[in-house]
């Protein structure tokens, strides 16, 4: 984003990925919740292959066509940035929260290459959610989506959105799998991490890259990769997640 707030202590972090532990009785907190949960915990790095490569067996354009109108469940509107006025409304539909948007790039948490203070002029070193070894994420290996700090427009947590909750992003055809990794500003939506980016094909520098629009982010309720870090376990409980909702809706 062109404005952040800063992310939630590390404290806060490390307590919300505990409870991506879950037993099998609290993974199932509602119809159609699920927890997924990897053999191991990754380094960070998204277990994936190459930008381009098809994740799971649901089309974007099946997907695309289940939220083609909006039933509004945010209390106001959002920008897409400070400069613009406020068109985007969150749209609740069955087992899922969806938005579209474009996409500013994140390049916030852990310190590498391509994200760092010299590469990104709002670098921050944490995210709001942490890996399974209380590290902030890596923005430029793990594919994560941003969503906007609670407020009077609207609370995530109350919507059954959760750090690691599962999201399909879908630009240009393509979904992409990837995580709730980071909150942002309270009154701006559309942001996703470098890695997210890059694997649909959009440019992803902090300062010079993202998408105008057309970018659609499906959030998926009570959902939670564990650990967070590990792409292929958010792929596979995306893909089981995207054909429920699907039937459901």
């Amino acid at each position: 984003m062109r404005t952040r707030t800063l992310a939630l202590t590390a404290a806060s972090g490390a307590a919300l990925l505990a409870a991506a532990t879950l037993t099998p009785a609290e993974a199932s907190p509602a119809p159609g919740a699920v927890s997924a949960v990897a053999p191991r915990a990754d380094s960070g790095v998204a277990d994936r292959g190459g930008a381009g490569i098809k994740e799971g067996s649901v089309s974007a354009a099946d997907l695309l066509a289940k939220v083609t109108s909006c039933s509004q469940i945010s209390n106001g509107k959002y920008r897409t940035d400070e400069e613009t006025s406020a068109t985007i409304p969150v749209c609740g539909k069955n087992g899922a929260v969806f938005w579209k948007a474009d996409m500013d790039i994140d390049c916030d948490g852990e310190i590498t290459a391509a994200c760092n203070a010299n590469t990104d002029p709002w670098f921050q070193d944490d995210t709001a959610f942490h890996t399974s070894g209380d590290k902030p994420l890596s923005a430029e290996k793990l594919p994560y989506v941003v969503v906007p700090s609670s407020s009077s427009i609207w609370n995530y947590s109350s919507a059954g959105i959760k750090g690691g909750g599962v999201v399909a992003v879908i630009y240009n055809n393509k979904v992409e799998y990837a995580v709730v990794g980071d909150t942002g500003p309270s009154k701006i939506i559309g942001e996703a991490s470098y890695a997210t980016a890059k694997a649909l094909g959009i440019d992803p520098d902090p300062e010079t890259g993202g998408a105008d629009s057309g970018v659609t982010y499906i959030l998926f309720k009570n959902s939670q990769v564990s650990p967070i870090e590990s792409h292929s376990a958010a792929v596979t409980a995306g893909d089981a997640l995207a054909k429920q909702f699907i039937q459901n809706n």
